[in-house]
């Protein structure tokens, strides 16, 4: 079907048919029609489809016709997940938008400094193409008024989510005015992808464009088994000096191993750049460009890479660490074969990554083909579903492999041994099926190894003396005292029995004058200071403070004295 079979009007047909497109995709031939009615939609299709002019070719509609709100805030919001996807969705609204009057676009994506952005917020703006969090900031700040959408458009809705920016959607969303158009666009429309589909579309019609590519696509794709990191290392370093390829990019797990691997490769002699969420949005564009402009001929990146980047010349894509989600894959391997062309996406697989790669065949429907490289065959033999290889590695089992013979992990009797009650085993079960008591074990005394070491068995043996006090038929010698009688226990201790106190009357007179005079007749306490000087008595010891020194003495100086001198 044709663009102009889709009712457009002829200022945007002229500026798509001047971008070099005259055939609809399948998702266009859909979408175009339902969104110019003015409902919400929910579409679901693979990457690559023509989702951008899917939604930006109708909303650029709207806005040929003059808005009833005389705000200077956007008519149409998309929200992306990632910085590079944003640049190029404003990219092609210009290239749609060129025919319109006063037509202009804002892009606001972290990373890039604030003050461009918002000197094209202050001024009237029709299309606004920004990521969740950056434009979060913007409506915090107070610098954009959304009381002028009309469009509110979700591209990517279900790599948002997967980012964690299901919040700041939900407070976009609650700020935009109720009567817009929402137009959400996924790869998958289940899930907490359907949940949020729900919250913010009202009576929306449902699109589903084939979820997986075409199995006549022109992407050739291998798969090659890798023992270890060096292993891996020696296999992309052989891939990337093949004179098949101008231009790869290279996808690892983290941001740190993107960077590590960019700066292996540069060591190595390879033009390379990194790209990863932690750059400054400046340093993700000059290694854009310099990709687009052939001087970076490897690209190490993470999945901020796998969605966004559009460019013609890249004719490998290499998995050096295999995605956890199968559409991950999906959206990493589009890179290559743009346009037309054809391409190569190439993955690496650890010997216990085989339930990755069962699951990415799964979502995609085709088989990948294993391939290897002459010198660099793999030592081992990987196991489907991810288990561990066959190859070199050490048996889990024990006796030869035998488990029922006390390998790894078996329970085994204590201190070895059948399993067996005879055999004392901890634990084992009983010979009769019932289960064995509490000390249940023969006596010690009945054991071979306790009577060959002349232990006591339980039983007394009738050569024995009988049991008793040990002193009774030994000399009493100096324990011949009369016993100490003790009183009955008190708690945990044992006194000795006292002799009764009198009673006394505490409150008569007769006991307090009695009191009285035994208090006379005690020698009085010396008071502080009372001692007589040191001259007098030179073996008193030291006074402190004192007045009372003998005739010719010093005279008497006040604060202490000893080591604290005045």
């Amino acid at each position: 079907m044709q663009f102009s079979d889709l009712g457009l009007d002829p200022i945007i047909l002229n500026a798509v048919s001047g971008a070099g497109y005259t055939t609809a995709t399948p998702v266009q031939q859909l979408s175009i029609p339902a969104a110019m009615k003015g409902g919400d939609l929910l579409v679901s299709s693979h990457t690559g489809s023509g989702k951008t002019a899917a939604f930006l070719l109708p909303s650029l509609q709207r806005l040929l016709t003059d808005s009833p709100s005389k705000s200077i805030g956007p008519r149409v919001l998309v929200l992306t997940p990632t910085r590079e996807l944003a640049l190029q969705v404003e990219k092609a609204a210009i290239t749609y938008g060129s025919g319109l009057r006063r037509f202009r676009t804002a892009c606001l994506v972290g990373g890039a400094p604030y003050g461009l952005q918002l000197k094209r917020l202050s001024q009237p703006v029709d299309v606004v193409v920004a990521t969740p969090g950056r434009l979060i900031d913007h409506l915090e700040r107070g610098k954009i008024d959304f009381s002028r959408i009309e469009v509110l458009v979700l591209d990517e809705a279900d790599r948002m989510l997967d980012m964690g920016f299901v919040d700041d959607i939900q407070a976009i969303a609650k700020r935009c005015p109720t009567d817009r158009q929402t137009l959400l666009f996924s790869a998958t429309l289940d899930g907490v992808v359907g949940n949020l589909a729900r919250e913010l579309t009202h009576n929306a019609e449902r699109i589903e464009i084939e979820a997986v590519p075409h199995t006549e696509s022109k992407i050739e794709q291998r798969l090659l088994y890798t023992d270890n990191m060096d292993h891996k290392q020696r296999l992309l370093d052989a891939l990337l000096r093949d004179v098949d390829m101008t231009q790869a990019i290279v996808f690892a797990a983290t941001k740190r191993s993107a960077e590590e691997l960019s700066d292996m490769l540069a060591d190595s002699g390879f033009a390379s750049d990194s790209l990863h969420g932690d750059m400054q949005q400046s340093a993700r564009n000059r290694s854009l460009q310099r990709l687009r402009e052939g001087r970076t001929k490897v690209l190490v990146a993470t999945d901020v890479a796998a969605r966004g980047i559009d460019v013609a010349g890249i004719s490998h894509v290499i998995n050096f660490d295999l995605p956890r989600q199968a559409e991950d894959y999906v959206h990493r391997i589009g890179r290559t074969g743009r346009a037309g062309r054809t391409g190569i996406a190439v993955s690496f697989a650890g010997m216990r990554e085989g339930g990755l790669v069962k699951n990415i065949e799964r979502y995609t429907g085709n088989r990948i083909e294993v391939h290897t490289l002459p010198g660099l065959e793999p030592q081992q033999r990987p196991q489907s579903g991810g288990g561990r290889p066959a190859g070199n590695g050490r048996p889990r089992t024990g006796n030869g492999g035998n488990r029922s013979t006390g390998g790894f992990g078996e329970k085994r009797s204590f201190g070895g041994g059948e399993r067996n009650h005879s055999a004392g085993g901890y634990g084992a079960p009983r010979n009769d099926g019932a289960p064995r008591a509490y000390g249940d074990r023969p006596p010690r005394g009945d054991n071979q190894d306790n009577r060959d070491r002349g232990a006591r068995s339980d039983r007394p043996r009738s050569d024995a003396p009988p049991r008793g006090n040990r002193f009774d038929n030994a000399a009493r010698g100096s324990f011949d005292k009369a016993p100490r009688t003790f009183a009955p226990r008190e708690g945990n201790r044992i006194e000795p029995e006292r002799a009764p106190r009198p009673d006394v009357d505490g409150n008569s007179v007769e006991y307090w004058k009695k009191r009285e005079s035994e208090a006379k007749a005690r020698p009085q306490a010396r008071a502080y200071g009372d001692r007589p000087a040191r001259n007098a008595n030179p073996g008193a010891g030291r006074s402190y403070g004192s007045d009372n020194r003998g005739p010719g003495n010093a005279p008497a100086r006040g604060g202490v004295r000893g080591r604290f001198k005045d």
